[in-house]
C-alpha cells in the first residue's frame, strides 16, 4: 500500500481559512503522484498535504486548474456530484465495513456519507458539523480546498489504528465533450487496478502515517 506521512504541528499552529497559505504548510509533505488510470487525458497538477495535532487532521488539495466546472442549479448531492471535487474516504478495515466518505467541490460543498460494500451509500449519515472545517479558495489557474477533522470523531468511528489512517485520495474533473455534456475523468493516489472507474473499492486505498512530534 502506498503511504503518506503526516507530519505533527503543535496545537493552535493552523487555522483552515480555505487559501493554503499559512507557513505551517511548509512543515507537510507534498504528495503529487495522483494518476488516472482509466483515461489518457494527461490531467493537471495536484498537490495534497496534511497535517495532524493533537486534536485535529488537517488537510488541503490544491488543484491547479484554469476551467473548473461547478453545477450552480441547487446544493443538491447531484449538482455536487455533476462538479468537479476533491475527495478523501476513510475506511474502517479492509473489507470497507463501513467506511466514510467526504467529496467536496470547489466552493465548499460537501458531499459527506457512509458506505457499505457494493457502493450502498448511506446518505442520511453525514460527519457531525463541530467535528469538521471546511473552506475553499478558487483562484485564476487552481483552487484550494482546506478542512479540518477532529481526531476524537475520527478515533469514534474506529478510523486510527496505531497512528495511521487508512485513506483514499481523489479528484473528480468534468471536461466538456463533443457532444457539449460534461464528461468525469477519474483520479486517484493509488491506482485501484480495475477494469472500470472505481473508487469503492479495498484496493484504492493508501495510508496516511500520524507521525510524532519532532521539536528541534
Amino acid at each position: 500500500m502506498k503511504e503518506y506521512n503526516v507530519n505533527c504541528v503543535k496545537p493552535g499552529t493552523l487555522e483552515v481559512n480555505g487559501k493554503g497559505n499559512n507557513l505551517a504548510w511548509n512543515e507537510a509533505d507534498v504528495l503529487t503522484d495522483f494518476v488516472s488510470a482509466w483515461d489518457s487525458k494527461t490531467h493537471s497538477l495536484i498537490e495534497f498535504r496534511a497535517l495532524w495535532d493533537s486534536k485535529k487532521l488537517f488537510f488541503c488539495f490544491k488543484v491547479f486548474d484554469s476551467e473548473i466546472n461547478i453545477d450552480k442549479k441547487d446544493d443538491s448531492l447531484e449538482s455536487i456530484n455533476n462538479s468537479d471535487r476533491v475527495e478523501l474516504f476513510f475506511r474502517t478495515n479492509d473489507t470497507l465495513t463501513p467506511y466514510y466518505c467526504i467529496e467536496i467541490d470547489p466552493t465548499s460543498r460537501i458531499l459527506d456519507f457512509k458506505a457499505y460494500p457494493k457502493k450502498n451509500f448511506k446518505f442520511d449519515w453525514s460527519w457531525p458539523k463541530n467535528d469538521i472545517a471546511i473552506k475553499s479558495d478558487i483562484q485564476d489557474d487552481y483552487f484550494t480546498v482546506e478542512g479540518a477533522i477532529c481526531i476524537d470523531s475520527m478515533l469514534k468511528l474506529n478510523l486510527i489504528h496505531n497512528h495511521k489512517i487508512e485513506t483514499g485520495i481523489f479528484r473528480a474533473k468534468y471536461n466538456k465533450s463533443e457532444n457539449s455534456r460534461y464528461e468525469p475523468t477519474w483520479i486517484s493516489w493509488v491506482n485501484p487496478n480495475t477494469e472500470f472507474p472505481d473508487f469503492h473499492t479495498p484496493t484504492a486505498f493508501g495510508v496516511l502515517n500520524l507521525m510524532e512530534w519532532q521539536s528541534n
